[in-house]
């Protein structure tokens, strides 16, 4: 499995802002728009994050990897929340929210920033305070066919 730090150049690294999310006090990542990356990336290059509202991703912090969905409000795409397996990042209100206490571990809220690594584009993200550097497990996930076998099978 390729090691990947977050400071290579095969890294695309992009700072976002935290939100609130909904009407909770829970903090979310918001996720720019691709064409309003300029000026967000701080290293690496990248024209577009690789995810559309709905999908399903694996974000790693803390050196570990989590599940999360891609959500959207009225403001575009957010993650708010990172998971355990597939199974419960797909719903809404169960299992623990890694990112939120994560966040809340750093001392992370609502108009903060935190830096996201595009490790390997539309599969795996990486989430750092900014300043600090990590290195990730940049394993591709099955191909799509094989995906959507384990995620019937998982239903």
């Amino acid at each position: 499995m390729p090691r990947v730090p977050s400071d290579g150049e095969d890294v695309c690294s992009v700072r976002v802002s935290l939100a609130r999310s909904g009407g909770t006090r829970r903090s979310c990542v918001r996720l720019p728009a691709d064409d309003a990356l300029d000026g967000r990336v701080e290293s690496g290059s990248c024209d577009a994050l690789g995810v559309s509202q709905g999908d399903l991703v694996r974000v790693a912090f803390d050196r570990e990897e989590h599940r999360a969905r891609v959500a959207g409000d009225s403001r575009g795409r957010l993650l708010r929340g990172a998971f355990d397996n597939r199974r419960l990042a797909r719903k809404t209100g169960e299992g623990t929210n890694r990112l939120t206490e994560w966040l809340d571990a750093n001392d992370r809220g609502p108009s903060d920033s935190v830096v996201l690594d595009v490790v390997v584009s539309g599969e795996l993200y990486g989430l750092r305070i900014p300043g600090e550097r990590t290195v990730y497990d940049a394993n591709r996930g099955p191909r799509s066919s094989l995906a959507d076998i384990a995620r019937d099978v998982d239903e």
